[in-house]
């Protein structure tokens, strides 16, 4: 597939569907996670950061960030199978990265699923490295159960 210019915006609610939809087919959604409580609860809280990107007008990518006063953060990164490889994520990427710095964010935090090899190579080549250290969570608001480990 020849590579086609991204159009790089704000996410926009008729995009609700197609962002479900790639979130999907990209395994960024578990059972225990509703996407699109995800979505309504970003958009209570920088929904500015909240970037698709379109290619002839159809959502090939998408990535959530934030920042909290003292560290940025980036959520849901997600490119459509058929168009990676080509730079979209790389650019999805920038283009967060620099709206985040530009509210004073002295340095970017994400997460990746261990097993992920592909997508933390990925981030290592975008100069991400691993902090070393063991990431908590503790669920406030239960949309349905996740399975015990």
């Amino acid at each position: 597939m020849r590579r086609k210019k991204i159009e790089i915006r704000a996410f926009r609610e008729n995009d609700r569907a197609e962002v479900v939809d790639l979130w999907r087919r990209c395994n960024l959604t578990v059972p225990w996670y509703d996407p699109s409580k995800d979505i309504d609860r970003k958009l209570q809280v920088d929904p500015e950061l909240f970037l698709t990107g379109l290619i002839s007008g159809m959502v090939i990518a998408s990535v959530m960030g934030g920042y909290e006063g003292h560290r940025g953060w980036i959520n849901y990164l997600a490119v459509h199978p058929e168009y990676r490889g080509m730079g979209y994520g790389r650019e999805m990427m920038e283009a967060v990265e620099a709206m985040i710095a530009e509210r004073g964010c002295p340095k970017i935090n994400l997460q990746v699923r261990s097993y992920n090899k592909g997508v933390i190579e990925f981030y290592r080549k975008l100069g991400y490295r691993d902090d070393e250290v063991v990431s908590f969570g503790k669920k406030i608001v239960v949309d349905s159960e996740e399975p015990q480990k």
